[in-house]
């Protein structure tokens, strides 16, 4: 029988409790248990407290010093000026950046004064981390800037990334990084494809589709493009998968609430319409591609 996979949370901990600790983590899946994971293994890793002893402690003078401000001060948008990142709490060795306000990208400024900072020594001498909120939306220069950090990253120092689809990053910086993946939330989609690597990473990205601009919409279609028995075939499995992960959300709601938001199962139509137009038409890949996901997001956004 095969040996059950390490559940996300239980992977960290083992981490810190082994202090097996690398350098990169790529820590996705959807909602608030990624980000809120990779906070208390970031502040687990200053913790000064026995690493027999589940970390962080919030006893010792680090975890104490570790704890998220209520009202951090925002990041600077723009050329305004201000910080490009900000520490966890007022942990000198904590780093954190994020979107700034009014700003769609997370942008090369802040991960290069990210980079300057840690080319300098620790201030408590110890283990340094800093995380990533919005990996996702780093730009293409910014996340070359980071793939530079992540090939020569300095010593006792870990680079926390966290999105809730890991695919929209470089797949160089995604093989620079330990993966955590958080399912959804034990999906019955997953389950009843006994976990297909292939479904999981459908759903994986339809998690975070709520998060996705347009723009991100077309460049997911834009995966389409090609040959054309070929990228109809990937589509169709994509629509199918959809059409699952949405129908469970539909009987959820449903069994909850005991109405279902009309979008939803106009959304549902669209994507049962465009496997037809798929097959009995030879409707372009990319754009049946498109069209659905602009439905799908639609839908949930209501």
């Amino acid at each position: 029988m095969a040996k059950p996979a390490e559940s996300p949370a239980l992977l960290l901990e083992n981490s810190l409790r082994s202090e097996r600790i690398h350098s990169a983590y790529l820590i996705s899946g959807a909602g608030e248990a990624p980000l809120s994971a990779a906070l208390s293994f970031a502040r687990g890793l200053v913790c000064e407290s026995d690493p027999a002893e589940p970390r962080p402690c919030e006893a010792c003078p680090a975890c104490r010093r570790s704890q998220p401000a209520e009202e951090p001060i925002p990041l600077a948008a723009g050329d305004t000026k201000g910080p490009r990142f900000r520490q966890i709490g007022d942990h000198a060795d904590l780093y954190w950046i994020e979107r700034a306000p009014k700003n769609s990208q997370v942008r090369i400024d802040q991960v290069r004064e990210l980079h300057t900072a840690l080319s300098r020594r620790s201030h408590g001498g110890g283990r340094r981390a800093a995380i990533i909120a919005d990996a996702q939306f780093l730009n293409a220069s910014a996340e070359s800037a980071l793939l530079r950090l992540l090939e020569e990253p300095p010593s006792d120092t870990s680079i926390i990334l966290v999105a809730p689809v890991a695919t929209k990053l470089m797949i160089t910086i995604r093989s620079r990084c330990v993966r955590v993946t958080f399912p959804a939330e034990e999906s019955r989609v997953l389950r009843g494809h006994d976990a297909d690597p292939s479904v999981a990473e459908v759903v994986e990205k339809l998690d975070g589709l709520g998060r996705l601009g347009l723009s991100d919409l077309i460049e997911w279609a834009e995966d389409y493009k090609g040959d054309r028995g070929q990228m109809a075939e990937s589509v169709d499995f994509m629509l199918a998968v959809a059409g699952d992960w949405l129908s469970e959300r539909i009987r959820d709601e449903a069994n909850q609430m005991g109405q279902v938001p009309p979008e939803r199962l106009d959304a549902y139509k669209t994507l049962l319409h465009c496997r037809q137009e798929l097959t009995r038409r030879n409707a372009s890949p990319q754009m049946t591609a498109e069209r659905s996901l602009f439905a799908l997001r639609s839908a949930l956004s209501r």
